[in-house]
């Protein structure tokens, strides 16, 4: 059995799931919500570019709908573990996989009680098929643990339309309060109109899906809007209580239970996503802890060819190339200054590597670039000082332990190292780009990346 440590909120961990459930002490989750992976297609759509999306990618789906649903019910089972009896669990699918996971979960959560909803999200955003009836819903799954669990309808409750109120409360007293007759017993009789709201049923029709305009979209594609989620987290629990996340993403579940005062853990396996949330989280003002991110050079040397790619962008708040191929040896541009970056997860980087990004520098138009690796050979730091000299091109040579943290503390990618003038804080920043969609890499890249790299350790190499 894992060693168990006491149950700490404000955190994130940057993991695959299922080894962090385990650690996490039974009955001590009020309310846990989830927005796995879905089970869209052979190929998952990858977020971010991150290779740690897909990292167990043949794992997850290529033996098909079977293996998917194992996959999820390992994760399930560690979450009823971990829910307190009084505690509740919505698990947000789309119609790929819904059927089957509610078989799942039946099995999980054992008794006809334990299923309470099945909720159907209705929006109006996306694609028309022209020979299927359009799309335009998801299913969130909401179980409990026990008879005990809590729900607060008074929490959820929808507001009447002021047509309704006028209709069915027409006369006004001398007060401003709306009030009908009643004759139905004989006898006339006034009722005023309490603004309580009408109880929100199993279909949810008011609240719409992002678009691109939206203030609080991030670029994350499977992002959900607040309000969505304001629901859930006020109708099954309170202030105080802990909210769990275990496919965390862009972190909306946990903003909002930081808005609504209660205690709250996430868990995502993308170093980016979780870079994402951490600077989500301190523009709320919210302390936020970090936990399992890479911190030595020894851990990044470890990381998957994307994986390292997008930690080093990350790390000097700058933003991916648009293309994910043919980028002419430009693999993301500085922070302010769109300078171009090439990033190589190599030691010794020759003379040649620098010559190839001169050209590359100079047909961007720029004066200035970025090569960082983990060392150079002294044939490239004098080609960079050569082309200094001779046509005023300013290539700078970073080693990869410069932008490692010197604190025990693991946290995400600052700039502070690559671009000590930054003229605000990090937190006053804005909130870095998701890679493109041209420019992510596909799940097929990233199989044959996460195959062709080995791990040796950087020591001794």
């Amino acid at each position: 059995m894992p060693r168990r440590a006491p149950l700490q909120t404000g955190v994130v961990y940057c993991d695959d799931n299922i080894h962090r459930l385990r650690q996490l002490p039974g009955d001590s989750v009020d309310l846990i919500y989830l927005d796995p992976p879905f089970f869209s297609n052979r190929f998952y759509e990858v977020i971010w570019g991150d290779e740690a999306e897909v990292r167990s990618f043949e794992d997850r789906w290529e033996g098909g709908i079977n293996v998917y649903v194992a996959w999820m019910r390992e994760r399930v089972v560690e979450m009823h573990r971990v829910l307190k009896p009084t505690g509740s669990i919505y698990l947000h699918c789309d119609y790929h996989a819904s059927h089957y996971l509610r078989v799942m979960m039946d099995s999980v959560f054992p008794g006809a009680s334990r299923f309470r909803n099945e909720i159907i999200w209705v929006y109006k955003y996306g694609g028309r098929p022209r020979k299927d009836f359009g799309r335009k819903h998801d299913t969130i799954l909401r179980y409990v643990k026990s008879a005990k669990w809590r729900f607060d309808d008074a929490a959820v409750r929808i507001p009447h339309e002021p047509a309704s109120i006028e209709h069915n409360y027409r006369h006004v007293d001398e007060n401003g309060r709306r009030y009908r007759e009643d004759n139905r017993k004989g006898y006339k009789a006034y009722r005023y109109y309490a603004d309580e709201g009408r109880a929100r049923d199993d279909v949810w029709t008011d609240i719409g899906s992002l678009h691109h305009e939206d203030r609080e979209r991030l670029g994350y594609p499977t992002q959900k809007p607040e309000k969505l989620l304001e629901i859930i987290v006020a109708a099954s629990s309170t202030v105080g209580d802990v909210v769990l996340d275990p496919f965390c993403g862009c972190g909306t579940a946990i903003a909002v239970a930081h808005k609504m005062r209660r205690e709250w853990i996430g868990i995502d396996i993308s170093p980016t996503a979780v870079g994402i949330m951490e600077r989500r989280m301190e523009q709320l003002g919210a302390r936020i802890r970090l936990d399992g991110l890479p911190m030595s050079e020894d851990d990044l040397w470890l990381l998957r060819p994307f994986e390292f790619q997008n930690w080093v962008i990350q790390r000097v708040d700058g933003t991916h190339s648009p293309r994910k191929t043919g980028d002419m040896g430009i693999d993301g541009y500085s922070f302010m200054e769109y300078l171009p970056i090439q990033v190589k997860q190599s030691r010794n980087v020759g003379r040649n590597v620098i010559d190839n990004f001169e050209t590359a520098v100079e047909r961007a138009g720029k004066t200035k670039g970025y090569v960082i690796a983990f060392s150079f050979t002294n044939g490239a730091r004098e080609e960079a000082a050569r082309v200094r000299n001779e046509k005023g091109l300013q290539i700078e040579l970073v080693e990869v332990a410069r932008l490692v943290p010197e604190s025990a503390q693991k946290r995400t990618p600052q700039i502070e190292d690559l671009f000590p003038k930054r003229p605000t804080r990090v937190r006053d920043l804005p909130l870095p780009e998701a890679r493109p969609k041209n420019a992510r890499p596909s799940a097929r890249d990233l199989i044959k990346s996460n195959r062709k790299r080995s791990t040796p350790t950087l020591k001794g190499n």
